[in-house]
């Protein structure tokens, strides 16, 4: 039975686009790829067309031979479980009809449509027929379809879009050609203002998603980008609204990280999706620290080990001993001398075990004697301050209850969040329980590793484990370890569950991105 549990929930979301090939790399296939896998979902891609082009235009266009690009729908979609479709560039209304028969033959969540017609650049990429064949037949297949501004004039028929009026309009009728939501994005609005804004309409209601303007010529591309992240975040699980906020921070997030970056002669340059990842200058000197380090998180916490007459370093080895496979040491009881004092001891415990030791919400102390890094409650230091302060060679992780605290703890730099409490704890007094639910909630939200901690003990782990999402990485406990007096012993017990829901996983190095 275990391995089953394991092998059921280790499945990968999946996005499959069916889009143009840009040799230029900063569109079409090629920006759909590197978007979903920044935001770690698996892509698959049935190429449309090959298309010649780079920083200046488009120099030519081959579409893809109509029986190539069916056995490409067909080989991805008849072996693999494919969630969300997105499309972008459909070249001829042959193209289209052969997507839409696929459609109906095999099962997906969810489908999103870019209306690629022209590029950046300016250059048309499809016929009126096209625009017809996408409005009768793709669009009432939609769960979201994505245009911009010439592209809603296309398919709305409405020729002039100025305002955000009209972008409501427009988004009424295209939402009449049968799409679960329409979002109009802004970006060509003559931007009077700092803002920029995107409309999503449901058939009720209207949502504004509001961002800065962003002075760049980096725009290559950031269509593709937008529809592919919302397919990415479909993929996990979230709602077309949630999956648009997401989406639009990433975009931000990428333009203000892009706007000087030099690729080529022309005016169009593409985006860097990768951000978030650390240069290889960057990557961590901890080198033994790997994703699988967090799969037994103990918490260490002073105060119950006083009762039991239990020193720091006696406590700690004890619990790796018992399989620990990283230690988070907190102490909000006694002053900066003594705590030091006990941190000490506990890192010259932690390094011959070649375990990471994390210093709690005090980055005095974790510089002080150099432990591995540290982890930051809500009302502590904020990530990004930590971040420069310690360097990238450090691990920082960071508390969250909620889907925006963890997108917040991406986008700042940390390494890890940890959510909870998932059960009711006598360590956090009046504290919130966020249930499994809110813990597999923030689990699909993020790309980050997540530990669950609160309330965890071996009567109700393998609740928590049996449906394991693909970011969860581990198990955080305290007062049942610390609580008692052999440590060794209850850890030994709780190990004993908890590997086996993570024994086929292949190590995966933990690899901190700053965004300082």
């Amino acid at each position: 039975m275990l391995p089953q549990a394991v092998n059921r929930s280790s499945r990968k979301p999946h996005v499959l686009t069916v889009a143009g090939s840009d040799s230029g790399g900063g569109a079409g296939i090629q920006a759909d790829i590197k978007a979903c896998g920044a935001l770690g979902v698996y892509c698959s891609t049935a190429i449309t067309a090959l298309t010649a082009q780079n920083t200046m235009g488009v120099q030519g266009i081959h579409v893809t031979p109509e029986d190539i690009f069916a056995r490409q729908l067909e080989a991805v979609l008849s072996d693999m479980e494919v969630d969300v479709v997105k499309t972008g560039m459909l070249p001829t209304p042959q193209i289209v009809n052969i997507l839409c028969s696929h459609l109906e033959s095999y099962s997906v969540k969810g489908l999103v449509v870019d209306p690629v017609f022209v590029a950046t650049s300016g250059d048309q990429l499809t016929s009126h027929e096209v625009v017809d064949v996408i409005r009768k037949k793709l669009l009432p297949l939609a769960d979201i379809v994505t245009p911009n501004l010439p592209e809603a004039a296309l398919l709305s028929g409405k020729v002039h879009l100025r305002t955000c009026i009209d972008m409501h309009e427009a988004a009424k009728i295209i939402k009449d050609f049968g799409p679960r939501y329409v979002l109009v994005k802004g970006g060509h609005l003559d931007h009077v203002s700092a803002e920029n804004v995107d409309v999503l309409y449901d058939g009720e209601t209207f949502w504004d998603f509001h961002g800065t303007w962003v002075e760049t010529m980096n725009t290559h591309g950031t269509g593709c980008t937008l529809a592919s992240c919302i397919a990415a975040e479909m993929a996990k699980g979230n709602p077309v609204p949630v999956a648009v906020q997401a989406a639009k921070d990433y975009i931000q997030r990428a333009l203000e990280h892009s706007k000087n970056m030099k690729i080529a002669k022309g005016l169009h340059g593409p985006l860097d999706h990768f951000f978030s990842f650390p240069e290889y200058s960057k990557i961590s000197r901890c080198k033994g620290f790997q994703t699988n380090s967090l799969r037994l998180y103990a918490v260490i916490d002073l105060g119950m080990k006083r009762r039991w007459q239990c020193s720091a370093a006696e406590a700690l080895r004890c619990a790796i001993e018992g399989g620990a496979t990283i230690v988070h040491l907190r102490d909000k009881e006694t002053g900066a001398v003594d705590f030091l004092k006990k941190a000490e001891s506990c890192v010259e415990v932690s390094r011959k075990s070649r375990i990471p030791l994390l210093i709690n919400d005090r980055l005095d102390i974790a510089m002080v004697c150099e432990a591995d890094g540290v982890h930051l409650e809500q009302s502590g230091l904020p990530v990004k301050q930590a971040r420069r302060l310690l360097g990238s060679d450090k691990i920082i992780g960071v508390s969250c209850k909620s889907i925006e605290q963890a997108q917040k703890a991406y986008e700042d730099g940390a390494d890890y969040v940890v959510c909870g409490p998932v059960y009711p704890t006598t360590t956090e007094e009046n504290s919130i329980t966020v249930g499994l639910d809110g813990l597999y909630a923030i689990c699909r939200a993020t790309s980050l590793p997540v530990v669950a901690i609160g309330g965890i003990n071996a009567s109700n782990v393998e609740e928590i484990l049996t449906e394991k999402p693909t970011t969860l990485h581990g198990i955080a406990v305290v007062s049942e370890l610390f609580d008692k007096p052999d440590i060794c012993k209850a850890m030994q017990e709780l190990a004993g569950m908890i590997y086996g829901f993570f024994h086929d996983e292949v190590e995966k190095p933990l690899v901190h991105h700053c965004c300082m």
